[in-house]
């Protein structure tokens, strides 16, 4: 009754403009549906109409009583710098999840907001989301701390954050919500324990960022333990198995001619594969069989793509002495692409076009003959590790040396990395050893023992003697 009766007031109001007489004043009848709208409210139980009818001020500012026994708070912080509105902070629980059931309780929480407050120095992030934050504060800052192609293979785990928690509000993230992003990166994500742990020591590193910037006072996710690293081990090629997939390689054919030189060139260098697409012909020196590493190439496609004049690392510019059959078959590469228009000082050694190769082409080359030679398949990286393997078995290299082929800036990253593959070369130390020390011992003893430095077991008493046997 009370709705329809609102309805027709207000259709009234709507058609004629007409004014309600109560009493001596006129008020528009749209004012009084809106006060006949508030009374209907108010008897149909709404929630925000029985809340305010039913709280009273107490002693305390901002700190109200209500008919249910419990109180609430209602107060203003400031401003909020990033969206220009007043910060207003409701309800009836402290930081604990326990309901108020003192005026007193009540405003040690609303002490506790302000003090808060404060001391973020009025950088309150009440309404700031993940996502926002992410968006215009956290992402800037990290890709201008990190080199492009490194900030490109992170995007991914970005994107990640921001689907997780991207409404989430940023004060609102808690250690439940942590561990659980956690659970899931380990289970139901289907990522490698290794990437597991990236991706979660990056989103650490974002909270992190927020704390340094004031929008929170901590880091909740530092009450979450970090996910191992675990045991990575990258499947290599032995020289045996990239033997059987060089078998496989026509190189009468000018693309598989590539391929193989492509293959070989990684397998003998052991240079990185972005290190390896920005090669050019200008640092190969032929007269002296020396490779020179000095680029890094970051590539999106064919047509878009920058060769910095820098690698992964400042020990990653190098020298790489070559061996002579390297030298011979990048003599003969360079030749035939010569006959196709290409070969120039400037040109890309890895290219049948003039353009550079892109890392997914290297993966489907080590996979297509991989399959071919009945091998297991390995990622482009994965020819490092054989190349680190083929020194280490094959010629017992030292720690050092190998250290500084791979470009690293000390033997323990290179130990780090490949220790593990030492063991073929510690298994033909064992071999060597063998035999090596002669030996002839006497069928008498030489030595004259004085005291009790050697007794016979039959002088024991008896009991002993069986106690030994037992």
């Amino acid at each position: 009754m009370v709705i329809e009766r609102i309805q027709r007031l207000k259709l009234l109001d709507k058609q004629s403009g007409a004014w309600y007489n109560k009493g001596m004043n006129f008020t528009p009848i749209g004012a009084l549906v809106g006060y006949r709208l508030k009374q209907s409210r108010q008897l149909l139980g709404h929630p925000f109409e029985r809340m305010q009818t039913t709280m009273a001020k107490t002693k305390f500012s901002g700190v109200y009583s209500g008919q249910d026994g419990y109180f609430y708070y209602d107060i203003q912080l400031g401003v909020d710098t990033n969206t220009g509105k007043r910060i207003r902070k409701k309800g009836k629980k402290d930081a604990d999840g326990l309901l108020f059931k003192s005026a007193t309780a009540a405003h040690k929480e609303v002490v506790r907001l302000k003090a808060e407050y404060d001391r973020d120095s009025g950088h309150t992030v009440y309404a700031l989301t993940y996502g926002t934050f992410l968006r215009q504060m956290y992402i800037p800052a990290y890709q201008t701390s990190v080199q492009p192609a490194t900030f490109d293979t992170r995007k991914t785990a970005l994107s990640l954050f921001i689907a997780r928690f991207g409404e989430t509000e940023l004060r609102k993230i808690d250690v439940r919500m942590v561990q659980e992003f956690k659970n899931w990166l380990l289970s139901d994500a289907g990522y490698a324990q290794s990437y597991a742990s990236l991706v979660f020591g990056m989103f650490r590193k974002t909270l992190d960022f927020a704390v340094e910037m004031n929008y929170l006072p901590s880091n909740v996710s530092k009450r979450v333990k970090a996910i191992p690293k675990g045991r990575a081990t990258v499947p290599y090629w032995t020289k045996d198995e990239f033997q059987q997939v060089l078998n496989q390689i026509c190189i009468v054919d000018y693309y598989e001619h590539l391929n193989f030189v492509m293959l070989y060139c990684y397998f003998m260098t052991g240079v990185r594969v972005n290190e390896g697409m920005a090669l050019q012909w200008s640092d190969v020196d032929f007269m002296h069989a020396r490779l020179r590493v000095t680029h890094m190439l970051v590539i999106k496609s064919k047509s878009d793509w920058e060769r910095h004049n820098y690698t992964k690392t400042d020990s990653g510019l190098r020298t790489i002495s070559l061996d002579k059959d390297t030298v011979k078959i990048l003599r003969a590469w360079k030749k035939r692409q010569k006959q196709n228009g290409f070969g120039n000082s400037d040109d890309f050694i890895f290219s049948y076009d003039g353009a550079p190769m892109l890392k997914s082409t290297l993966m489907r080359i080590i996979q297509r003959y991989a399959k071919l030679a009945n091998v297991h398949p390995i990622q482009g990286k994965g020819l490092r590790h054989s190349h680190a393997s083929y020194l280490i078995n094959e010629f017992n290299v030292s720690v050092l040396i190998l250290s500084k082929r791979l470009g690293h800036s000390s033997p323990e990253i290179t130990l780090r990395h490949y220790a593990h593959l030492y063991v073929g070369a510690d298994r033909e130390l064992a071999q060597m050893m063998s035999g090596h020390i002669s030996f002839s011992t006497p069928a008498e003893s030489q030595v004259n023992f004085n005291g009790n430095q050697a007794v016979a077991p039959l002088k024991l008493r008896p009991e002993r003697v069986n106690a030994r046997e037992r």
